[in-house]
């Protein structure tokens, strides 16, 4: 009866069950795999959400990339960073998922493949299910940090991939996409007519300063080229739903391209009126959530580095971005018998390595958004339960 996209095991795991059952019992539990930045005590401008209240916003006007003045704010950003877009190349969407799905029907037929890195968040196998396309794994390269592989891309490579995701600071690792990496990419990609799909949502969020960085997929034109942004990392309101994406390449791809994404966009026009007009205030007055999480996630990091720097057994990965801290930990268990014990007696909710496609045991992921004093607490909890099982 139902579609075979959706073919995934629905049954809960053990983790989710066992939290389920702690909070139906009122358990109150830390929980450093929040990622939801409205729910970790950031302070909001109070009439932030005032530019959503306009006369403009009761008029309707589709247009299948989005209001001029919005996309012009995008690029108004990106200048903001260091650089330069045009707005006939910007493209507003719900989300950087949904950006997404309009790519995959822009790029692939049904049962083309789309490389997706491993280890990283687990979402884009259900996208690309949803769209009926082939995720295929390629594997960060680790020599101590994390880093992007072109061999491993070019290994995974296939007739049918059509295009390659880079998540730049990757999700959980934290590993940006260097300038030495970005030409073989590029090369690599405009020779098999595949493009790159750059989501850089967590790129302000720099950890790591000292270390060199690309500043955007969108600083070559050799392959044809998508870079994602939003407001749900870029600003802390993933409630407003708006995301964009940058088109980029030679300027014959980027024609063709856009020519086919107006077909998709003018079909689904779902974007809302008043979060466009609201665009270009929100972006110049929601600065001070931003600032708020880079210090918060520097913070966390620089915290749970010192903490762990207590105790010989457990290492904290290097991380050069984002919004997450990856602990290496002993493998005298499995992953998921220590996150379970983890939440089951020290009320402290942590994600396994596994659930990233981590390539072995034993790592936990740490979220850096929880304010500072459940993140110590929590963290203390988890380094004192490790050393306590070896």
């Amino acid at each position: 009866m139902f579609s075979s996209r959706l073919s995934f095991d629905l049954a809960p795991n053990r983790l989710s069950a066992a939290l389920t059952r702690l909070r139906g019992a009122d358990v109150e539990i830390d929980d450093l795999t929040e990622s939801n930045p409205t729910m970790v005590g950031l302070t909001y401008p109070p009439r932030l959400l005032d530019s959503l209240a306009t006369l403009a916003a009761l008029s309707y006007h589709p247009q299948p990339f989005g209001r001029p003045a919005a996309r012009q704010a995008v690029v108004d950003d990106y200048r903001r960073r260091g650089f330069g877009v045009s707005r006939d190349r910007v493209v507003l969407t719900a989300s950087t998922s949904e950006a997404y799905s309009l790519l995959f029907k822009l790029l692939c037929d049904p049962g083309d493949e789309v490389l997706v890195p491993v280890p990283s968040y687990p979402l884009f196998e259900y996208l690309a299910s949803l769209d009926a396309v082939q995720v295929r794994p390629y594997r960060l390269d680790f020599q101590g940090r994390w880093a992007y592989d072109v061999d491993a891309i070019k290994r995974a490579t296939t007739p049918r991939t059509r295009a390659v995701v880079i998540v730049s600071p990757n999700n959980p690792t934290g590993s940006y996409l260097s300038s030495y990496h970005l030409g073989p990419l590029a090369a690599h990609c405009r020779a098999h007519d595949i493009s790159i799909i750059g989501d850089e949502v967590f790129a302000e969020y720099v950890l790591d300063v000292e270390l060199p960085r690309v500043s955007s997929v969108l600083a070559q034109r050799e392959a044809l080229t998508f870079g994602l942004g939003g407001l749900s990392k870029s600003l802390g309101l993933p409630q407003l739903k708006l995301g964009w994406m940058v088109v980029n390449g030679p300027d014959a791809l980027v024609k063709a391209a856009l020519e086919r994404l107006e077909l998709i966009c003018d079909t689904y026009l779902s974007v809302s009126t008043p979060v466009q007009e609201a665009l270009p205030t929100l972006l110049v007055e929601g600065a001070s959530i931003r600032s708020q999480i880079r210090d918060r996630v520097t913070r966390n990091y620089r915290s749970v580095m010192a903490l762990s720097a207590a105790c010989p057994s457990v290492g904290v990965l290097t991380s050069e971005g984002g919004w997450s801290a990856v602990m290496q930990v002993p493998a005298m268990q499995s992953e998921e018998s220590l996150v379970l014990r983890i939440l089951e007696q020290d009320r402290v909710l942590v994600h396994p390595g596994y659930f990233f496609d981590f390539p072995r045991e034993a790592f936990l992921i740490v979220s850096l958004l929880p304010p500072p004093d459940v993140f110590d607490r929590a963290v203390a909890r988890v380094l004192a339960r490790v050393e306590a099982s070896e």
